[in-house]
């Protein structure tokens, strides 16, 4: 099999394992759960594979893999792991010990708090973002904010689905945003 067509049966795997729930969790949302892709060992792999393969053409050092709660937590540890690399969580305001630095972020419907440790990035560390989903952009524009104060070089940005009419990739231009799936 090429490239193209292992990369495409790949691709396809984990898309056959993201399901739509129709006016969740209100009514004209579409929610895309990407919990059947944890369930399937294959799928898991195959979306992992896909990562470490953009990842690994695409960028020639990266230095950790940030995750964002929550879903991020499930993708990038794998992703981490896989590379050699380390794994740090960008987690809700309140759930990290320690001494964090904090952001506060507009979501569509009020705002939200994102913080990290202030002690798990290095200044001038490259590092990549991942999570599940990018919607309007919040969440990750608040991860990068949080890691600019750290002073890490964030290279880029990895979603499982991208949600295109929310346009959330503008919200974090310049950064490059790789997506497996688009809706």
């Amino acid at each position: 099999m090429s490239e193209t067509n292992l990369f495409e049966s790949k691709l396809e795997l984990v898309r056959s394992h993201i399901r739509s729930f129709p006016d969740f969790p209100k009514k004209g949302i579409v929610f895309r759960d990407v919990c059947p892709i944890l369930k399937n060992p294959a799928a898991l792999a195959a979306l992992t594979d896909l990562f470490e393969e953009h990842v690994r053409t695409s960028y020639q050092q990266v230095d950790l893999i940030v995750g964002l709660d929550a879903r991020g937590f499930l993708f990038g540890p794998l992703l981490a792991q896989r590379l050699g690399l380390g794994f740090v969580l960008i987690r809700k305001k309140g759930k990290l010990p320690g001494s964090t630095t904090s952001v506060t972020f507009d979501l569509e419907y009020g705002q939200a708090e994102v913080e990290i440790q202030d002690d798990v990035v290095d200044p001038g560390q490259k590092v990549l973002i991942i999570d599940d989903l990018l919607a309007t952009g919040g969440t990750l524009c608040a991860a990068w904010e949080l890691l600019k104060q750290q002073q890490a070089e964030v290279l880029g940005c990895l979603v499982v689905i991208e949600l295109l009419d929310l346009q959330g990739k503008n919200k974090v231009k310049p950064l490059p945003v790789f997506s497996l799936t688009h809706y």
